[in-house]
C-alpha cells in the first residue's frame, strides 16, 4: 500500500503515555475501552485463513492494515473488533466482552456457525436500500384506512404482516456485504464495506435510530465531486481518527 501504514503501529502505542490518553473517547472506558493497545500483527498465511472462512478477500487497506498494524485494538471509538487467527478454540484468547468476534456483526450467527456468515457476503452492498427502507416505513398499514368491518380487520392485519416481514427484510439486508469493525456505542456500528461497488468504503449503521446505513463523511472532504470524494475509505477513517487522537492526548491543554 505504498507505506501508508509506516510508522502507525508505533504512534498509536506511544499514546498510551500521553498525557492526556483517557481524555480521548473510548480509550478509557473499563473493559470496553482500548487504552491505545493493539493486538497483534495477523501473517499472510493468517490473513488468507480468516479470509476463505468468511468466504471473501479483505479490501486492500484493511488488509494490509492486519498485517502491518495490528488485528484488532486502538481505533475510532470503542476501537476496532478483534479479527482472531485460525486455529483451535482452546488457543484462543475469550473476546472482550462487548466485542464481536470477527466475521460476525453484531446480530449475526455465533463464531462458530460460519456458513450464515459467508452467505451475508454472496450478494453486494447495497446502500440505496436505506431509502428503500424509508418508503417502506412510510408505507405501513394504518388501521383506519381499513373498512370497520370484520373483513376490514382480516385485511389489515394480513397486510400489516406482510409489510412487517418485509421491513425485517429490508433491515437486515442492508448489512449485507459489509463487515462489522467497530461499536460506537449506543448500539451505533461502524461498517466496512467489502463486496460490490462501496468496496473499501466506511459507513455508519444507525438502524438503532431508525437512519439506516449511511456513508461516513469527514469535515474538509470535497463534496459534489462524485462518489469517490465524498466517501471515506478506511485508512482515511483511521488515519483521521490517529491524527485527532494525538492531538487531544499530546495538547497541553486539551480540548
Amino acid at each position: 500500500m505504498g507505506g501508508i501504514w509506516t510508522g502507525v503501529r508505533e504512534r498509536v502505542l506511544a499514546l498510551r503515555e500521553a498525557p492526556n490518553w483517557r481524555l480521548v473517547f473510548g480509550a478509557d472506558a473499563g473493559r470496553h475501552g482500548h487504552g491505545f493497545e493493539l493486538s497483534p500483527v495477523l501473517t499472510e498465511e493468517q490473513v488468507r485463513a480468516v479470509e476463505r472462512r468468511l468466504g471473501f478477500g479483505f479490501p486492500p487497506e484493511y488488509r494490509s492494515f492486519l498485517l502491518e498494524v495490528g488485528a484488532g485494538g486502538a481505533g475510532p471509538d470503542y476501537g476496532l473488533f478483534p479479527v482472531r487467527p485460525m486455529g483451535p478454540a482452546a488457543a484462543e484468547p475469550a473476546a472482550p466482552q462487548g466485542t464481536v468476534p470477527e466475521g460476525t456483526v453484531p446480530e449475526g450467527a455465533p463464531a462458530e456457525d460460519t456458513a450464515p456468515e459467508a452467505r451475508r457476503h454472496e450478494r453486494p452492498f447495497r446502500p440505496e436500500l436505506t431509502q428503500e427502507l424509508d418508503a417502506h416505513e412510510s408505507a405501513e398499514p394504518q388501521r383506519a384506512a381499513y373498512a370497520d368491518t370484520t373483513e376490514g380487520e382480516a385485511r389489515f392485519v394480513r397486510d400489516y404482516r406482510a409489510w412487517d416481514a418485509r421491513y425485517d427484510e429490508l433491515h437486515d439486508e442492508l448489512t449485507e456485504g459489509t463487515l462489522c469493525v467497530s461499536e460506537q456505542g449506543c448500539a451505533y456500528y461502524t461498517l466496512l464495506a467489502v463486496t460490490g461497488p462501496e468496496r473499501g468504503t466506511m459507513w455508519d449503521d444507525v438502524r438503532a435510530v431508525g437512519e439506516g446505513v449511511v456513508p461516513i463523511r469527514h469535515k474538509g472532504k470535497d463534496k459534489g465531486k462524485g462518489k469517490d470524494k465524498e466517501r471515506v475509505t478506511f485508512a482515511e477513517w483511521y488515519l483521521h481518527w490517529l491524527a485527532y487522537a494525538e492531538r487531544q492526548a499530546l495538547a497541553e491543554q486539551p480540548d
